[in-house]
C-alpha cells in the first residue's frame, strides 16, 4: 500500500474508507484484549480479573506516555505529504525512530523492578496481586516491541496508509489469540505460565508481527522505507528531536492523565471489593468497544487534517471536523443502545457462572456507557486541533475534565451517594470536557499553530528529492533511492 493523498476528493467517504482500517485495528485490539479476558475470569477466577484490570491500567499508562511522540511523528509526517515533501518526512521518520527506540528499552529497564510496587500503591487487592506482578512483568519485556509497532502504524497513518498497519495488526492478534490458552495451561511442551502465560502471547505475537511488518515494507520498497545505504537519516535532528518533545510531551501528557485517572478511579474501586472491581473490569472491556468509533474516527480526522493544514487547505479541515463529529455521533450511537440491551449475556461472558459481580457491572454500564458519546466529539476536535500544532490547549481542557471534576466528583460525593459517585463522574466530566472543546474550537487561535519552530525548508533534509519535488503519490514515476542503493520507479 504507498501513500495516499488525503487532499482530494469527497471529505466524508475520503475519511469513512480512511478510518475504517483504523477501527478495524481497534476492534483486533479490543477483540484480543476481551478473549484473553475471558480465558482469565472464566478459568483463573475473579482474581485474576481484577488482576489483568489493575495490571492493563498501567500497560496503558506505558502506551500513553509515548503517545504523544507518536502523534507529533504523525502529524510531521502528514504536513510533510501535504507539502509534497517526501525527503522531510523521511527525515522525520528516522530521528523518531532512534528516539523512540531509547525511550522504550529505558522505560522497560525501569518498569520490571518497580512493578509490584506500583500495584502496591494502586492498593491491587491482596489476592490478585501476585498475579498481576506475573502478568505486568512480562509486559515490560515486550514494551520495546509494542512501541515500535505503534512508531510503524503512527508514521505510516500520517503518510496515508491505514490498510498496511491493520493487515500486520491483524497478524499479531491471530497469534496471540491462539498462543493465550497455550502458554496459560503449558499445552504439549510449552511450559504452564498462568496470568504471564497471557503477557507471553502478546510479546511473541507482536515481535513476530513487527518483523514481518519490516520485512514487508523493505521488500516493497515503501517510499518511506529507510535502506542500510541511508543510516545517515536515523542521526537525529535536533529541530526535529525538540519538536517531537515539545508537541509530543503535552499530547503524551494528556493519555498519562487519562491513565493516571483510570488508576485513581479503580483505587476508589478497589476499595469496595474484589467483586465490584472485577464489575468494573467487565465493565471495561465493553467500553474499549464502545469507544473505539471515535477513537478511529479521531485519529483518521487527524491525519486528514494534518495533511490539508500542510497543503494550506484550510476549508478541508473544517469540513474534515464537521463529517468526524458527524460519524462519532452515527458510529457510537449505534454501539450503545445493543450494549445496553445485551449486556447481561456480553458482560457474563468475562465472570465465572452466577458471579454476585453481574448485577454491579450491569448498573454501572447503564450509568456511565453514555459518556462515550461525549468523549468521541472531544477525541474529534482534539485531534483536528493538534493537526497544526496546538496542543496545550487540549491538555488544558482535559486537565479540568479529569482532575477538576471526574476524580474529585467521584472522590467528595461518595459520603452520600456511595460507588455511584464513581459511576457518575463519568458523563459528567465527559459532557463538560465536550464543551470546553468545542468552544476553544470556536474561538481559540488553534489555526496559527505550528509543529517546527521555523520553515520547513529550512530543516536540512537529504538532497535525493528536493523539499518541493512533486510528490510520489501524485506524479507516476517519481525516483526513489532503494535500499540497495538503485534507483526504483514507484507507480502511481
Amino acid at each position: 500500500m504507498q501513500p495516499r493523498n488525503l487532499t482530494e476528493g469527497p471529505i466524508a467517504r475520503t475519511l469513512f474508507v480512511f478510518a475504517l482500517p483504523i477501527l478495524g485495528g481497534n476492534v483486533l485490539q479490543s477483540l484480543n484484549g476481551s478473549v484473553n479476558a475471558i480465558w482469565v475470569g472464566r478459568f483463573l477466577g475473579e482474581e485474576a480479573l481484577g488482576a489483568i484490570a489493575n495490571a492493563n491500567n498501567i500497560m496503558f499508562l506505558l502506551l500513553g506516555g509515548v503517545f504523544g511522540f507518536g502523534m507529533a511523528s504523525t502529524i510531521l509526517v502528514g504536513q510533510a505529504m501535504g507539502r509534497r515533501d517526501l525527503a522531510g518526512a523521511r527525515r522525520v521518520i528516522g530521528s523518531a525512530a532512534t528516539f523512540f527506540l531509547g525511550i522504550s528499552v529505558l522505560l522497560a529497564a525501569i518498569g520490571l523492578p518497580l512493578s509490584r510496587h506500583v500495584l502496591v500503591w494502586m492498593s491491587t487487592p491482596e489476592a490478585a496481586l501476585p498475579l498481576a506482578d506475573a502478568y505486568l512483568k512480562v509486559i515490560f519485556l515486550a514494551l520495546p516491541l509494542l512501541y515500535a509497532f505503534a512508531f510503524l502504524s503512527a508514521i505510516l497513518r500520517g503518510a496515508g496508509d491505514t490498510r498496511t498497519p491493520f493487515v500486520f495488526l491483524l497478524l499479531a492478534v491471530v497469534l496471540d489469540i491462539g498462543l493465550v490458552p497455550l502458554l496459560m495451561f503449558g499445552v504439549g511442551p510449552l511450559p504452564e505460565m498462568g496470568m504471564a502465560g497471557s503477557a507471553m502471547a502478546t510479546l511473541v505475537a507482536n515481535a513476530i508481527a513487527l518483523a514481518a511488518m519490516l520485512g514487508w515494507l523493505r521488500h516493497k520498497r515503501h517510499p518511506l522505507w529507510i535502506g542500510r545505504h541511508e543510516g545517515h537519516l536515523f542521526k537525529p535532528d535536533w529541530t526535529i528531536v525538540r519538536t517531537l518533545v515539545t508537541k509530543g510531551v503535552p499530547m503524551g501528557l494528556q493519555m498519562v492523565m487519562i491513565s493516571l485517572a483510570m488508576i485513581a478511579m479503580i483505587t476508589m474501586v478497589n476499595a469496595y471489593g474484589t467483586h465490584t472491581t472485577a464489575a468494573y473490569g467487565a465493565a471495561l472491556q465493553l467500553w474499549t468497544y464502545v469507544q473505539m468509533p471515535a477513537m478511529a474516527i479521531g485519529a483518521a480526522c487527524s491525519s486528514m487534517a494534518a495533511q490539508n493544514v500542510g497543503a494550506g487547505n484550510w476549508p478541508r479541515v473544517e469540513a474534515t471536523t464537521r463529517a468526524g463529529v458527524g460519524f462519532n455521533f452515527l458510529l457510537t450511537g449505534a454501539l450503545i443502545a445493543p450494549l445496553i440491551l445485551l449486556d447481561r449475556f456480553t458482560l457474563a461472558m468475562f465472570m465465572p457462572t452466577g458471579s454476585e459481580a453481574l448485577e454491579i457491572a450491569r448498573h454501572l454500564n447503564h450509568i456511565a456507557v453514555w459518556s462515550f458519546l461525549f468523549f468521541g466529539v472531544t477525541f474529534v476536535i482534539a485531534g483536528v486541533v493538534r493537526s497544526t500544532g496546538a496542543v496545550v490547549p487540549p491538555l488544558i481542557i482535559l486537565g479540568l475534565a479529569l482532575w477538576g471534576v471526574r476524580v474529585p466528583f467521584a472522590n467528595w460525593l461518595q459520603p452520600q451517594f456511595g460507588v455511584d459517585a464513581i459511576w457518575w463522574s463519568f458523563p459528567v466530566s465527559a459532557a463538560v470536557s465536550m464543551v470546553l472543546s468545542l468552544g476553544y474550537y470556536k474561538w481559540g487561535r488553534w489555526r496559527e499553530a505550528r509543529m517546527l519552530p521555523v520553515d520547513p525548508d529550512a530543516i536540512a533534509i537529504p538532497s535525493e528529492v528536493p523539499a518541493q519535488a512533486p510528490s510520489p503519490v501524485a506524479d507516476e514515476g517519481a525516483r526513489l533511492e532503494g535500499d540497495d542503493g538503485e534507483a526504483v520507479a514507484m507507480p502511481r
